[in-house]
């Protein structure tokens, strides 16, 4: 959603905005994959926004209004700073479909791990969630 890393000279199409006066580049396309998704997946914001992430929709133009996971900070141990959390909202059972710009060997071991069925989407944060993902995504729901 919100994109970086980017050439500045060429930034990807979207919006900018500040948030709490730092500038973020909304990708223009995040609000036609999210509403894709939330069709198929019940959705939930796991995000480092914390409790900004109720502006998320209305930056998107969005009425989602997913639930936040609230991330209570690093677990340690070269554990992912979010693995605790997502932990504690799903289900070990429970499939679970994950997005995120900054996977890390701890994510992967998870996954592999975990009892139900796990799919980790990683996105270039200079490009954000594509279509590809979205495909990618719902053949994975589709299967189960």
């Amino acid at each position: 959603m919100s994109l970086f890393g980017f050439d500045l000279q060429a930034p990807p199409d979207g919006t900018w905005t500040l948030v709490d006066g730092l500038p973020h580049l909304i990708s223009a396309q995040a609000a036609g994959h999210l509403s894709r998704l939330d069709r198929t997946f019940e959705c939930a914001w796991c995000t480092g926004w914390k409790d900004r992430s109720e502006r998320l929709d209305g930056l998107l133009g969005l009425d989602l209004r997913w639930p936040y996971v609230p991330i209570d900070g690093p677990p340690g141990d070269g554990v992912h700073w979010k693995l605790g959390a997502i932990e504690r909202y799903a289900d070990a059972e429970r499939p679970l479909a994950w997005i995120d710009d900054r996977f890390d060997g701890s994510c992967d071991r998870w996954a592999a791990q975990r009892p139900g069925p796990t799919l980790l989407v990683a996105t270039d944060p200079a490009v954000g969630l594509t279509a590809g993902h979205v495909i990618r995504l719902e053949a994975w729901a589709a299967e189960l």
